[in-house]
């Protein structure tokens, strides 16, 4: 459709319609020159007048003759036969031969020939000019040239309340622009009147930003749509979920519900490897981490709450700082905590209690970044407390590599996308620190100072030439390392897997010995609690026998009292019979008999102590 608009202006607005004709020249006023206005002038002497010394040079093309090149085939019969001779009848071949052996010429050109023929075969034997030696290795380029940056562009933010950038985004086609989330992470210290916008910078222009992004709340994270430039993921201060358009302008194409969305801010959103590449997920220290299709924000499609006790209870789950997904591995999935404890899930668990796989015990702080090596991703880099750490799925205990504690604090952190042994951290003393452990483990290879404010998030261009630094008053800083940083070097990423493996293999070396002596621990312990037991049991067992033999001898006494006031009531025995004498006697020396036999239980009874 053409919009068309005419212009209507009336005849006599026009003024005196012009006719033009062809006539000769005229002449209506001629002026001399006046010798009073000549003498306010100064003649100037010398004078500087600049002139061309170089020789002319011309440029001319010609065509030479072309040489034309024609492609014959031959066909080779076995010749040096005559005419007359068929070469497929056997006798006429043989009968040839034995007339041209008989030559005296034959033995000669043999002679000469057979010499030039025997050098070729000896060079062929010697050395084949054909064989490639070095095809099995990659063409890589070696550099020597110290690690070194430079600063590049500076992008400030355009508002006089200056606030945090918080999360970077590089353009997915050609890394030309780039998005930034400016937030203020204080809990309730925003000042008044501080802007929610946030920014998508062309680097070649950052004197303004080429497109501004219009949240209902201050962004935490911004994250470009991988398979769609155009599409913008973000996460809000106040827990929502935002997408953006940026054909249809700077305000909110989808936003989430309230009720369906995060209670804490969002701390991290990454989008999904899908089909139709409208699927993501984020997470929040409200501590559930949500799945979404931005093509139906209205609520999650899928919800995980990180509770390590399994319980599935929100009062327990523990809360989510950073997310990290790999999509080679789509059915896992990282969480980095605020606890500082990693929880490593899969997705396509059945139930709550199966998604959360295992944990890592990893820093003292909260885990701000968490990225798995784009090489080798069994092994992943977080960043926490004073310290980058390095970690191997098959070790679960400790750490595998990391770095010296320092005396800032460390804020993000992120792998090379070209190098496997290259990543970068950020301290909140504004420096920025370039690792490359195949050259130095100790030490960064490169330190430098990038602002004097808190550097809060960092971002690595795709060809890893470029670095994108967030602070804390808003400025993004944009660095270009060397070409030894971005560069892959020789046998690297064979060297880089063996160190994985060689210090993977030495942790879980140094984890079964931990093992051992905690079971050691745990068996002295027991040991310890047995003998007690057994202690106990003793007093226990000289206390029961103590009792059996007061009880025992209770029942003599009273028995031999009851038998001495049996005897005092019987009359004496002289005044028995002799009869009744020996009945006497026969009784007393039962009762001696009666009391050997009590002094033998007594005996029996005290030898067990």
């Amino acid at each position: 459709m053409e919009i068309v608009y005419v212009y209507v202006k009336k005849r006599s607005e026009f003024g005196k319609q012009c006719n033009f004709s062809d006539r000769l020249a005229e002449l209506h006023i001629d002026i001399p020159p006046n010798p009073e206005l000549a003498e306010q002038f100064m003649a100037r002497n010398p004078v500087d007048t600049g002139i061309q010394c170089s020789t002319s040079m011309s440029e001319h093309e010609a065509n030479t003759e072309r040489f034309e090149m024609e492609t014959r085939g031959v066909n080779h019969v076995e010749g040096g036969w005559p005419k007359d001779v068929n070469p497929l009848e056997l006798e006429q071949t043989i009968r040839f031969r034995k007339k041209v052996e008989k030559d005296e010429n034959y033995i000669n050109t043999i002679m000469q020939l057979g010499l030039v023929m025997e050098h070729c075969i000896k060079q062929n034997n010697a050395i084949d000019i054909y064989q490639e030696y070095f095809d099995d290795e990659d063409a890589v380029e070696v550099t020597e040239e110290a690690p070194s940056a430079k600063t590049i562009n500076v992008f400030r933010d355009p508002q006089e309340i200056k606030r945090s950038a918080t999360h970077l985004s590089w353009h997915p086609d050609g890394n030309r622009k780039l998005a930034v989330a400016y937030s203020c992470l204080n809990f309730q210290r925003a000042p008044e009147g501080m802007s929610h916008d946030s920014y998508i910078w062309d680097l070649e222009s950052p004197n303004r930003p080429e497109t501004v992004l219009k949240p209902s709340s201050p962004l935490v994270t911004l994250e470009y749509n991988p398979k769609d430039s155009h599409v913008l993921l973000g996460g809000c201060y106040n827990g929502q979920i935002a997408c953006w358009d940026t054909r249809k302008g700077s305000l909110v194409a989808e936003l989430s519900t309230i009720e369906f969305s995060h209670r804490d801010p969002v701390y991290g959103t990454i989008w999904l490897q899908s089909k139709t590449g409208t699927e993501c997920f984020s997470a929040s220290t409200d501590g559930q981490v949500m799945w979404w299709d931005i093509r139906k924000l209205s609520e999650p499609t899928e919800v995980v709450i990180m509770d390590i006790t399994r319980k599935e209870q929100l009062e327990n789950a523990l809360g989510a700082i950073s997310l990290e997904f790999e999509s080679t591995l789509p059915t896992k999935f990282m969480v980095g905590t605020e606890q500082g404890i990693v929880i490593s899930c899969n997705r396509k668990a059945k139930t709550q209690a199966e998604k959360i796989v295992c944990t890592f015990p990893g820093h003292h702080g909260p885990v701000y970044a968490l990225q798995r090596n784009p090489f080798y991703p069994k092994n992943f880099l977080t960043v926490g407390d004073w310290t980058a750490r390095i970690w191997s799925e098959e070790s679960r205990e400790s750490s595998i590599m990391w770095t010296k504690y320092h005396m800032a604090y460390l804020t993000d952190g992120a792998w090379s996308p070209v190098r496997p042994a290259v990543f970068f951290t950020t301290k909140m003393d504004g420096t920025l620190d370039i690792w490359d452990f195949v050259f130095k483990q100790c030490d960064p290879a490169l330190s430098l100072k990038v602002c004097d404010d808190a550097l809060f998030c960092l971002r690595v261009q795709d060809n890893g030439g470029f670095i994108a630094c967030g602070s804390q008053l808003g400025t993004t800083t944009l660095l270009e390392v060397s070409q030894g940083l971005c560069n892959l070097q020789r046998n690297e990423k064979n060297t880089a897997s063996s160190i994985f493996e060689r210090e993977t293999r030495r942790e879980k070396i140094l984890e079964a010995r931990h093992r051992e002596m905690r079971l050691k621990e745990r068996g002295k312990a027991e040991g310890r609690e047995e003998e007690l037991r057994e202690e106990e049991g003793a007093v226990n067992l000289e206390e029961l026998v103590a009792k059996a033999e007061q009880e025992f001898y209770e029942v003599i006494f009273s028995e031999l009292k009851r038998k001495e006031t049996e005897a005092l009531k019987k009359e004496p025995t002289d005044k028995l019979s002799p009869e009744e004498s020996e009945e006497v006697e026969i009784e007393g020396e039962g009762e001696g008999e009666g009391e050997e036999e009590v002094e033998k239980e007594e005996g029996a009874e005290e030898a067990p102590n």
